[in-house]
């Protein structure tokens, strides 16, 4: 060989060796890697209409039961107000019998209130007429007096059994017309039941009209502008609550038996000037399958073929993002 030829090969093995050294060098300084996600929910339209606000933007913060816009709701309501106008009329004709009933009940306390008075006068002319007999029998009272006293009181005894009679006759009155009117009753309510339950069925769909945040978090991506058109199921816009933070990692089947759910673990993520940032994270959930390495992921072995992804959750300050990459140290160092 010669001497171009020794240079050429050694210039050669010598950059192979530099190029694995810097490949050494950039490799997985810690036992998994892989990205950061969060818990994204998609809010979608639940009722059809114009959007006629939206209080919403990108990256701006919103708290659970936030009104964040309003789909257009005058049909909606239109018809509420109608079903509210039948059921009210309905109710109006229940109450037109009420005030024969009245009259009836006034009637009987009237007839109550005369037998009431019937009653103590007949009390009285009994005592009397007790009194008279009584002297009659001693020759001390007259038989003028007997038979006026005991005329009297039979007249009082046949008021009074007419009151009774009369008060009778008005409670059957009553009863009867009560009945007609339970009767009746129920054939109106017949027809309010239906335009109750339709009413509550609008202000279901009244309540859908408003698009509220179902959680705390950040809005993300917002697909839906005001005056645009939406049906359920159109996505509004998603949002993600970023203050715990799940990273998606990957371990090797002989890293498996080292980890358990709950277990505390490190993890890092670049901080700027080659520095790491060191976060404690809780292992979450661990996949009951191997799957092929992703052709993004780092492993400690690059001849492992197969992995299985894990879940840990990090408690975000803020410096965490979407899709940034972290990596793990399942053993944590002190």
């Amino acid at each position: 060989m010669s001497n171009k030829g020794y240079f050429f090969s050694a210039l050669f093995f010598s950059a192979m060796i530099l190029f694995l050294h810097s490949c050494k060098g950039d490799g997985l300084l810690h036992d998994a890697s892989g990205s950061f996600e969060a818990d994204e929910i998609i809010i979608a339209a639940e009722a059809m209409g114009a959007v006629v606000s939206m209080d919403l933007q990108e990256g701006e913060k919103v708290a659970k039961g936030q009104l964040l816009g309003r789909i257009d709701s005058i049909q909606l309501h239109l018809q509420k107000d109608q079903v509210n106008a039948s059921v009210e009329a309905v109710r109006l004709k229940q109450n037109e019998a009420e005030p024969q009933l009245a009259v009836i009940r006034k009637q009987i306390t009237t007839a109550k209130n005369e037998w009431e008075a019937a009653s103590s006068q007949f009390t009285a002319l009994a005592k009397e007429q007790a009194r008279i007999h009584k002297l009659f029998a001693g020759a001390a009272a007259t038989q003028q007096q007997k038979d006026d006293i005991d005329g009297k009181t039979e007249v009082m005894q046949k008021q009074l059994a007419a009151i009774n009679s009369k008060i009778d006759v008005l409670k059957a009155q009553y009863e009867s017309t009560a009945a007609a009117v339970r009767i009746q009753n129920r054939g109106l309510l017949s027809e309010v039941k239906p335009l109750e339950k339709k009413g509550e069925i609008l202000s279901d769909q009244l309540l859908r009209t408003r698009i509220i945040a179902p959680s705390d978090g950040i809005v993300l991506t917002q697909y839906v502008r005001e005056g645009e058109w939406v049906s359920p199921g159109k996505a509004i816009c998603k949002i993600a609550n970023l203050d715990e933070m799940t990273l998606r990692a990957y371990i090797s089947g002989d890293q498996l038996p080292n980890v358990k759910l709950g277990q505390k673990v490190n993890v890092y993520i670049e901080s700027g000037d080659e520095k790491e940032k060191t976060y404690t994270g809780t292992l979450s959930w661990i996949a009951d399958k191997a799957e092929f390495t992703p052709k993004t992921i780092q492993t400690r072995d690059e001849r492992t073929q197969l992995v299985y992804a894990v879940k840990i959750k990090v408690k975000n300050d803020g410096h965490i993002k979407i899709g940034m990459y972290g990596e793990v140290d399942l053993s944590p160092k002190s």
